[in-house]
């Protein structure tokens, strides 16, 4: 079984990206746009919402509320690298 770094900070960025900062020092830019067409991620259309977003108590993950949340496997797994202009 794999084991990813644990979440350091977040920052949500325009166009429904979070800009995620890991332990090790890495970065990722995690597009949650995709997401919105889940009804379970439904409210991450609301700008204010999505804005709310921290990083778990734990550091595994960001959350928004008790029932939205994104783990840290998912987030180092899809998130890019690289990042736009979008800061």
């Amino acid at each position: 079984m794999a084991t990813y770094p644990k979440v350091e900070s977040v920052t949500p960025l325009s166009g429904k990206q979070l800009f995620v900062t890991f332990t090790t020092g890495d970065t990722r830019v995690y597009d949650c746009a995709p997401l919105l067409n889940e009804s379970s991620f439904y409210s991450l259309k609301d700008d204010a919402f999505f804005k709310n977003v921290h990083v778990d108590q734990t550091g595994y993950g960001v959350v928004w509320n008790d029932n939205i949340d994104l783990s840290e496997s998912e987030l180092w797994i899809n998130g890019k690298t690289e990042i736009s202009n979008r800061l």
